[in-house]
């Protein structure tokens, strides 16, 4: 079997690392991956945002399974072009990566399907938002989220009211992460451990993979602001 991974993080370099392993792995392609990757496979320059290069290179080189590994591809709808042209793909669909598109969406499907979550309100007006951060409806600290996707920075946790005005500013009035900060999402702040929980669903079947700790800060000592990840662990299966 063909394979092309889409990536070229610490998520794509382990899916790499495992699909090596196959016995029945006849090519293994990356882009736009990088070279700690070169030993793992075969490195392709294609925009992994050009649904058409990516589904016209999966044609020519008669690729059999596509894995895509970051967010923004995703949610442009790519893993949904390529199975149209009859291409395997593990990723979720363009509807399913909404749940990662929009904490407001989320946080509302929460809601509706009375799934626990922190207490929150979603703003696009910088000054409902301050209000509501004077406001004795949510107490310090407090965590201020842009919407969309943002590389792991968008999530800003604030101990002052300066800390939470500086925030939203950036996010409503300077722009700081674009479209994905055009709407935010202001919640409590939930004190405890963090761990993610992994599952594989099919729309009728769920296989869970375990769990992992990730650590964001970028800083030693868990300090400095979020990032995408600095590492992670998980026990082994």
């Amino acid at each position: 079997m063909k394979v092309l991974v889409i990536g070229s993080g610490g998520r794509e370099h382990a899916l790499l690392w495992a699909l090596k392993k196959s016995p029945i792995l006849t090519g293994l392609y990356i882009t736009p991956g990088r070279r700690a990757m070169e030993n793992l496979g075969v490195l392709v320059d294609i925009n992994i945002r050009n649904s058409i290069d990516i589904t016209q290179f999966c044609k020519r080189e008669n690729i059999e399974l596509v894995v895509i590994g970051p967010e923004q591809p995703i949610i442009d709808g790519l893993a949904d072009n390529l199975v149209a042209e009859g291409i395997n793909v593990f990723a979720p669909s363009r509807a399913a990566a909404k749940l990662e598109a929009s904490k407001s969406f989320t946080k509302g499907l929460c809601k509706q399907y009375g799934i626990p979550t922190a207490k929150y309100e979603c703003f696009v007006d910088e000054g409902l938002a301050k209000n509501f951060v004077c406001s004795n409806k949510i107490k310090f600290p407090l965590v201020v989220k842009a919407n969309g996707i943002a590389a792991g920075k968008g999530v800003i946790i604030c101990n002052t009211e300066n800390e939470a005005f500086s925030a939203i500013d950036s996010m409503l009035v300077e722009k700081k992460f674009g479209e994905s900060g055009e709407e935010i999402v202001i919640e409590e702040f939930l004190v405890g451990e963090e761990v993610s929980f992994f599952a594989l669903v099919d729309g009728l079947k769920v296989a869970t993979l375990g769990c992992a700790k990730d650590y964001k800060r970028a800083n030693e000592n868990n300090e400095g602001q979020n990032t995408g990840g600095m590492g992670a662990y998980s026990s082994p299966s």
